[in-house]
């Protein structure tokens, strides 16, 4: 896999990872702290983009930025507001 079109799948996964997450901090934000809808709401997410890297089949370096993505997404969810 050439350095362009790894830069272009670890971008996407990002993006996806963010988006997922925002959804996710939404619905988090609107539950009970520590309630077993709160819990799912922050631990649901990982299943999808765990899949998502491994069939990307990018290695164990890129996994502090996914992270990042995901505090990012269920930060910026939890601040919108209708």
């Amino acid at each position: 896999m050439d350095a362009s079109s790894k830069l272009a799948i670890v971008i996407g996964l990002f993006s996806l990872t963010t988006m997922i997450n925002l959804l996710f901090g939404f619905l988090r934000n609107r539950t009970r702290k520590y309630s077993i809808n709160w819990f799912l709401c922050i631990h649901a997410p990982i299943p999808f983009i765990f899949l998502a890297r491994i069939f990307s089949h990018l290695g164990l370096d890129f996994i502090p930025l996914f992270v990042l993505a995901a505090l990012a997404g269920q930060i910026l969810g939890g601040k919108i507001e209708f």
